[in-house]
This record gives C-alpha cells, structure tokens and sequence, in this order.
C-alpha cells in the first residue's frame, strides 16, 4: 500500500524558532545593506544604554567607537556609565531572541520587543562569524563580568563561548564589543547623523563618538536634569482587542467579572464595570472563566457604547518645550527657534504626546527642502520617511502661510529643520525595525496641530523679517540718491543745497535708528 503524500509531507514540517527566522530574514530588522547595518547595530546598543540609564536615575554618558578592521568590516565598541548587568541575566539579553522585561510593561521605553540588541548580536555572527564581548559591572565592590557569547539558533538559546571576571576601572557600566560587516558613510541617514539627531531628543545625555577615521565628536548633554520617570499603567478597555479580552479573561484571577474590570483595566471603577456588564447583559458575579465567546462580543460592544474617562497620561514621558529648544540650539546652528508640546490625547485606548520643533535661518540652505527629523520616543527614525506619518503630517499642512514655499504632496522649501516626536507607550511602528510610523488618523492630527502652531510663530518671524529688510532697502536707496534729490529741490525751492543735505541726512539717521530698534525688538523677541 502506497504511502499518503500527506504524510510525507508531514515528516518534513518541524518548527522554526524565533532566531532562525530572523536569521534568513534580517532585513525585517534593519539589516538589509552594509550601511544600513551599521546604523541599526549602533542603535540598538545606543538604545539600551540610554533606557539602562535613565531607569538608574543616572545621567548618561556613551561612548561610541568604530574600527575599521578592514575593507568592509568594522569593530564597534559602545560603553555607557549605567547600572550593569546581573551576570546571570546577561547571556540571555544579548543571545536570545524576545527577551526582555518591557514588552509586557505599559510605560514609555525605548525598547520593548526584546529583538535589537540580540538582534545585531545575530547580524555579526552571520556576517564574520565573531562572538559578542560583553563586560558589566554592577558596583565598586563587585567583580566586572566578562562574556562572549554566540546565539544557537535552532532553539533561540545563549551559547556562551567565554566567561569569567576581569578587571575593569569603571565602577559600573556596560560594554558592548560587535565585529561586522558594514560600509561606513557620512551624510544623511549615517551613524554621525544619528547620533547628532539623539543628541538632540537626549539633551540630558552626553555622547562620545570616535569615527572610522578616529576623529572624535563630543556631544555634550544640554541640562542636568533627567526625565521624569514614566509609570507603568493597565490597559485601557478602548485598546484591548477581543483575542486579547478572551486571553485576560481565561488567565485572571479575579473571582468576579465586576472585580475583573475593576483589577485589570485602567480607569474602570466599580460603576464604570457595573455599566459596561449591564450593557453586555452578563452578572457582575460571573466568574470570568465562565465567559464564552458570544458574551466576548457583547462585552466588547458594551465598552464601545461606554463612556469610559481617557487613560492616566503619566506613563508617557515627553521631552518638553523647553528641553528641545535646548536640544536644536545644542546641534542645528539657525537665528530663529521655536518648538511646541501638545496636551496628550489617545488612539486605540493608547496615550501619546506630539511635539514639534522648528529652527529656521542660519547656514542652513534656502533652496532646498526642509530637513525634517522624525523621533519616536527620542529615538531617531531615519529610513522610509515618505512611509512614515510624521513625512504626512508635514505634506498636508500649507507651509506658505508662513513664508515656505511648497508644492503639492512634497516637502516645502526653505532654510528650516523640522522636528517631530511622538512619546506614546506603544508608537505604531509599520515593521518590527522601527522605521516609521504608521498613519493613524489621531496622530497625524495632532501631528499637524503642532506643526501649524509652531508654523504660526515662524510666520509672525518671518513676516516682521522681511519688513525689517525691505525697510532696510529703502533706506539704502534713499540714502543712494540723497545728492541728487538735494540738488534737484535746491532748483525747485531756491533753498541752499547743503541745508536740504544736512536735514535729510536727519531723517535718515532717525529711519536707521528706528529700523535697528525694530531689529533688537525683533531680536527679543526670537531670544524668548
């Protein structure tokens, strides 16, 4: 008797774990070219470092290194002052696939999928083969911790090569060491772009670069003030899908379906729970491992039909106002800054916060589009950018109103760096290597709110400038042709040339003093 195809077919069906996925399909992450390459691992270490520190209440301090070992190769080194590493923890973040302690947390992070850092731990082991060398330190009185590890990705597990403790002067700290294949560039999308665009979302960090070319730039942080730490908050009902209901429901420990509502969710009280189930026609009593499907649905259209107040706002941490005026000032060299915060608001039962920043004139050129700099949660986005609801929200607002020319569907033209950022507990990113945003139709509202709010202080800017000048220009013109006017009312009037001179040299000095008090006046004004 023949053999069912079926069953052959079958005996070559096995499972695929995390890391081997990833490692077929690294481009998902980010490593889809040589240059690119380089710019994520970077990041990520980057990344972990700050969020390392600013959870240790400690102002951070990263050094940046790369070598260049050879053509097409390089060692990149990245050290930071945080809090160390736990020794037992350190195989298993750096060598294994979606671990991590923030993915269940809603709070604001940098990180949260538990992929990046193992994730360039994998590309340099793809691409030269070399294990990851890790040194941590969790105090002066213990011992730096030394490791080189390699990923085994047949079952997405650390595979540590070396270990033991080693001398190290720091009395904490973390220090990443990746050799991989790159290609090194300056310019846009480059690891000195990068790192200067982190400067300016991190004003309270200071970062330490050393480039291929061992040329040092030493970013120094612009406030000795840390953020403020972001609270970790329940789910709000208005975000929660009916999978993930169903999933809550059967892993609760909650005896009732009332203290259910009450135990699990955000800004859900006694009342609120008693509604939401009356509605949905389901006892407060009801355990909830009683719950099946069809009640599912009816308790998630009684959430829709419920007023339910907006979830707690301090899980998000936005830069500020202030902070990242201080973080342009720090990096982009313009005459006129300006930078709005919005109040926070909520997509999918989701909170988040847009701010923008504008820095206008300087060096920058007139004839070409406007830089814009896209950040999620101060970390810079620096690919897909026409793919991305920050590039939208600046198409769709009408820059010409404040003194930008612009075409349609494009980015407008003028001497003007423009900054968003979006601080959210969970930024839509449209693939998991965190390149753009998606376009969610309350982002990109708020998105366009801040834009035209900071877009009205540029054209009062604009405006008073541009009289400023033309004022200027008459003057000039006045002042180009008062020989000949004197001469010419001289023969008119009968009066001496050289008093009509004389007196119109006095209105001209009191057009000048008025031009230049208008111009310190327009000065203040840009200072404030």
């Amino acid at each position: 008797m023949a053999i069912p195809i079926a069953e052959e077919l079958a005996k070559k069906q096995r499972e695929i774990s995390v890391a081997e996925f990833f490692e077929r399909n690294k481009h998902l992450l980010g490593f889809d070219n040589k240059r690119k390459a380089l710019l994520t691992v970077i990041k990520e270490a980057v990344d972990n470092s700050l969020d390392a520190c600013e959870e240790a209440k400690i102002l951070p301090e990263v050094k940046v290194e790369i070598i260049e070992m050879s053509e097409e190769r390089f060692r990149i080194i990245v050290e930071d002052n945080g809090p160390g590493i736990v020794k037992k923890q350190i195989p298993n973040i750096f060598a294994q696939l979606l671990y991590g302690s923030k993915f269940h947390t809603m709070k604001q992070s940098r990180g949260q999928q538990g992929i990046g850092i193992s994730a360039a731990v994998l590309y340099a082991q793809l691409t030269t083969g070399r294990p990851v060398k890790i040194v941590s330190k969790i105090s002066p009185d213990h011992p730096a911790h030394y490791y080189e590890l390699h990923i085994d990705t047949t079952n997405n597990k650390p595979e540590i090569m070396k270990e033991g403790d080693i001398p190290w002067k720091k009395d904490k700290g973390t220090k990443v060491e990746l050799d991989i294949e790159a290609t090194y560039q300056k310019g846009d999308q480059s690891v000195d772009q990068y790192l200067k665009a982190t400067a300016i979302v991190n004003p309270h960090a200071t970062i330490i670069y050393t480039n291929p070319k061992a040329e040092q730039l030493v970013l120094t942080r612009a406030t000795d003030k840390l953020p403020k730490e972001a609270v970790a908050i329940k789910p709000h009902p208005y975000g929660v899908e009916l999978g993930i209901m169903l999933k809550m429901l059967r892993n609760s420990d909650s005896r009732t379906m009332q203290s259910f509502f009450c135990n699990e969710f955000s800004r859900v009280g006694p009342q609120t729970a008693k509604e939401i189930l009356d509605k949905a026609k389901i006892s407060p009593q009801q355990k909830p491992g009683e719950i099946v499907l069809a009640q599912v649905e009816m308790i998630m259209k009684a959430i829709r039909d419920t007023k339910i107040i907006a979830p707690p706002t301090d899980c998000i941490v936005p830069i500020g106002k202030e902070l990242l005026e201080k973080g342009l000032k720090k990096e982009v060299n313009a005459e006129f800054y300006v930078t709005v915060s919005r109040s926070p608001e909520v997509y999918r039962g989701i909170p988040f916060v847009v701010e923008a920043g504008l820095a206008y004139g300087g060096e920058q050129p007139g004839d070409e589009s406007v830089k814009l700099l896209r950040f999620a949660n101060r970390v810079p986005l620096l690919y897909q950018q026409s793919s991305c609801a920050c590039f939208k929200s600046v198409i769709q607002t009408n820059w010409k109103p404040y003194g930008l020319q612009q075409s349609q569907s494009a980015l407008p033209v003028g001497p003007l760096t423009l900054a968003v950022h979006l601080a959210s507990v969970w930024p839509p990113f449209t693939s998991e290597a965190k390149e753009a945003l998606a376009h969610y139709p309350e982002i990109i509202k708020e998105m366009k709110l801040a834009l035209q709010e900071a877009g009205r202080q540029l054209g009062i800017y604009v405006n008073k400038r541009k009289k400023a000048k033309e004022e200027q220009e008459r003057v000039s013109i006045f002042e180009n042709y008062i020989p000949e006017v004197a001469s010419a009312l001289s023969r008119i009037t009968g009066k001496s040339k050289d008093s009509i001179n004389a007196s119109m040299k006095r209105m001209l000095a009191k057009s000048k003093e008025f031009i230049e008090q208008n111009q310190v006046r327009l000065q203040g004004e840009k200072d404030d």
